[in-house]
């Protein structure tokens, strides 16, 4: 694997650093069994949202059941 700094004058520490995430990254790739799925985003957990507190009841309820943020 080459790697090539294009653009900008990097410190070696910084070179360094940047070259040890690379082979982290790679080894936990290879570690890793094919086809295994990756760690779930946070954002896209339905159980955020449903772990809002409940709307309060009124005529205008249905629209505060979505957005926990609203109401």
């Amino acid at each position: 694997m080459t790697i090539k700094v294009v653009r900008g004058n990097p410190t070696p520490e910084e070179l360094a650093a940047a070259l040890a995430v690379v082979r982290a990254r790679a080894a936990a790739a290879a570690a890793a069994p094919d086809g295994a799925p990756g760690p779930k985003d946070a954002w896209s957990d339905p159980a955020r949202i449903a772990a809002a507190r409940l709307p309060r009841a009124g005529a205008a309820a249905w629209t505060r059941t979505y957005w926990p943020s609203q109401g």
